[in-house]
């Protein structure tokens, strides 16, 4: 099976009604305030990285109401950009990505497909069949390239090694980029974490598979929009 720009892979209608606002601050790294309906309202950002070109005073939300009791009002879902909405809540990163996978994206089509497969010292996000696979999803465009992390991640560096070890041990092991933003090509962010950018280099030399891809949203759906490919 062979993915196919524009192919959906995912639905938002489940999550139920889109609420917009207007993003103010951010006050941490959880929380952010936004004009909704004239009033300044708590949003859960579900999203840990700086984000400091898509959460810009005045953004247009896209946002989900929580339920009664929780500490904030609603939870942010996308941000709209220069190319459109664009997703901005990495809790939807592993169900989509897993459709992609299942589709074809490592490009094989695997017969078992598991979540949350424990190796060594690390839970890898999948395993599909006999290859291991980590999921990242990336939302930082500089100069027209897509940089991950977009801040330190001692867990990002940890799964690399892991990915290492588990095709020497005799695994497969593959690294998945999901950008949400289009650009020219990826590469680890070459200021923000000195040890990822190493070890994503050793990665590649120990033959862990890169597979990127685009996604956009369209509507109610997520779209499959692409092969994202690694920077020369």
């Amino acid at each position: 099976m062979k993915l196919e720009t524009g192919e959906i892979i995912y639905g938002l209608s489940w999550l139920g009604e889109r609420v917009e606002g207007r993003f103010f601050e951010r006050p941490n790294r959880f929380v952010a305030l936004a004009e909704v309906a004239g009033e300044v309202r708590r949003v859960h950002v579900a999203d840990t990285g700086r984000l400091e070109e898509i959460l810009t005073p005045g953004r247009r939300l896209w946002l989900l109401e929580n339920r009664p009791g929780m500490k904030t009002d609603y939870t942010l879902l996308a941000a709209m950009m220069e190319e459109g909405w664009v997703l901005v809540n990495t809790r939807l990163h592993a169900p989509i990505a897993k459709e992609a996978i299942a589709r074809g994206l490592l490009g094989f089509t695997p017969h078992t497909l598991l979540s949350e497969v424990v190796f060594g010292k690390s839970r890898f996000d999948y395993r599909a069949d006999d290859t291991f696979v980590e999921l990242k999803g990336c939302s930082l465009v500089v100069e027209n390239r897509c940089l991950f992390p977009n801040a330190p991640t001692v867990r990002g560096t940890r799964h690399l090694r892991e990915l290492i070890a588990a095709k020497a041990a005799g695994f497969g092991a593959a690294l998945v980029v999901m950008a949400v933003r289009r650009c020219a090509c990826f590469m680890p962010h070459p200021e923000r974490d000195e040890a990822f950018k190493r070890a994503f280099a050793e990665a590649m030399e120990a033959g862990v598979i890169f597979r990127g891809f685009f996604i956009r949203i369209e509507g109610d759906t997520v779209r499959y929009d692409g092969t994202l490919r690694r920077c020369e």
